[in-house]
């Protein structure tokens, strides 16, 4: 236990949101997020809000809740945020003398008060610094600002040190500081400083009680309450995040096209989850950070069969279209070290009643396929987001190769044990953490890590590669 650095970490976040305590609305109680960083550009998400922070005093729920207790509002619930119509602007510069100020842009009522904007003609490389500022619809002066902060993507013949992040799995009721949030996130940024985050899914969990999101209403609480807590304001603000979506912040366990979950349909899953974060035109994309890093951000829900389909070859989770461009993507690029990461594992081993995921038989020839092809790369390496334990195993058959993050917290690490271990495994470890990936050169020689760490981020795993 190290509760000196979380001590100090709680007051850093309350300093660094002094400018969230104005008197008037409309407030950030949710910060921003700041997404899809390339070369050139960035955008940042913002929701504004009726007060600075979420209610601490409200009611709290009961844990079998499905909708707003009869006579109460939304407002009135524990750990609420509830939304404000008004307007927000960004300014951005990468040195004071030369200062974008956008247009002010309205949030959208019906996408849970947000709006997102584009930042365009970024120079590559290059720490920017940004202020969002809000104000009242017709408003004539800013009431209260944010300041954020970005580094855009090397250019792709420039080979530069990058290090980044993976998470997957947390929920609110798991969090391990119960006043602000989950102990990774200052982890990540004290012990590795990141210049990307790739968030694996599995963000929040709408089925899940304290309340089960079985409404729209519920599914936007249960973003704007987790978003509200300290650290995550803190660490969204200043690091890039490229967001992924898996079942639970979708609809349900093991969900595909098709299901419900009470109220809430398949597509309006899709689109809610679409509003509470930046994200581009496509859930699958693919960044190149200089000569040494190419990821793949696989999306593993939009397109897939349905679970209970026939297997063969044609059943799918990836769909046809977005494996078509992997395929050409990967094999037609020249980064030294290329990573695929997707929401569920494709090697695993898995539990043997899953029925979900590459790594299971259900979707067997898909998974075999991704396999066969990615044993066969150089210097290619996949990660994971879904399984609750970190995890580096080698297919026996292909030599491929797969690094599972492992859960946002100690108490959300579950569902694998030692026992099953297999020769498989390089590493096994059944505890909550993170996963970081660095690449640099050494005299002239490109060379990747990824590490393993602990929640307070201790590495716990190392594997050092240099590139062929």
């Amino acid at each position: 236990m190290k509760p000196p650095l979380l001590f100090i970490v709680s007051l850093f976040v309350l300093a660094s949101s002094t400018s969230l305590q104005a008197d008037d609305a409309p407030y950030l109680a949710n910060g921003i997020k700041i997404g899809e960083v390339d070369q050139h550009s960035a955008i940042v998400w913002v929701r504004l809000t009726q007060d600075a922070t979420y209610n601490l005093s409200g009611d709290a729920w009961s844990s079998k809740a499905e909708s707003v207790p009869v006579g109460k509002s939304i407002g009135d619930m524990e750990y609420s945020a509830v939304g404000a119509a008004g307007e927000a602007r960004v300014t951005y510069w990468s040195n004071a003398s030369d200062k974008v100020v956008l247009d002010w842009m309205p949030v959208d009522p019906k996408r849970n008060f947000t709006t997102a904007i584009q930042l365009e003609g970024l120079s590559p490389w290059t720490e920017y610094d940004l202020k969002v500022e809000t104000r009242a619809l017709g408003g004539s002066k800013p009431v209260n600002d944010i300041r954020g902060k970005l580094k855009t993507a090397p250019l792709r013949k420039d080979a530069e040190a990058v290090t980044f992040a993976v998470v997957t799995c947390q929920d609110f009721p798991r969090r391990d500081d119960l006043v602000n949030g989950h102990r990774v996130y200052p982890s990540i940024l004290n012990r590795v400083n990141p210049d990307f985050m790739v968030h694996a899914g599995d963000i929040e969990y709408y089925d899940k009680p304290g309340p089960y999101a079985k409404t729209e209403e519920l599914a936007h609480y249960k973003w704007n309450r987790i978003f509200g807590l300290p650290n995550f304001r803190d660490f969204y603000r200043q690091v890039p995040t490229y967001f992924m979506k898996d079942d639970h912040d979708l609809l349900r366990n093991d969900c595909s096209p098709g299901d419900t979950y009470g109220e809430m349909t398949w597509d309006r899953g899709i689109e809610i989850f679409n509003d509470n974060f930046p994200m581009g035109d496509l859930p699958f994309r693919t960044v190149r950070w200089g000569k040494d890093l190419q990821v793949w951000m696989m999306e593993g829900r939009d397109y897939r069969s349905r679970n209970d389909a026939p297997n063969g070859p044609d059943k799918t989770i990836w769909g046809k279209a977005q494996k078509e461009w992997f395929f050409k993507t990967f094999s037609e690029s020249d980064a030294t070290f290329r990573i695929l990461i997707n929401p569920d594992p494709v090697v695993g081993p898995d539990r043997e009643k899953k029925k979900d995921n590459h790594a299971n038989t259900i979707f067997a020839d898909e998974g075999q396929e991704i396999r066969d092809y990615m044993g066969k790369q150089k210097n290619a390496y996949m990660i994971n987001g879904d399984r609750h334990w970190q995890y580096v195993t080698v297919d026996d058959e292909t030599g491929a190769r797969e690094y599972s993050c492992g859960a946002g917290s100690d108490m959300h690490a579950s569902g694998f044990k030692m026992s099953l271990r297999t020769d498989e495994h390089q590493f096994l470890r059944i505890k909550g953490g993170f996963l970081s990936v660095s690449v640099d050169r050494q005299n002239g020689k490109p060379r990747i890590a990824l590490r393993h760490h602990d929640v307070y981020g201790d590495v716990v795993n190392e594997d050092l590669f240099w590139g062929e």
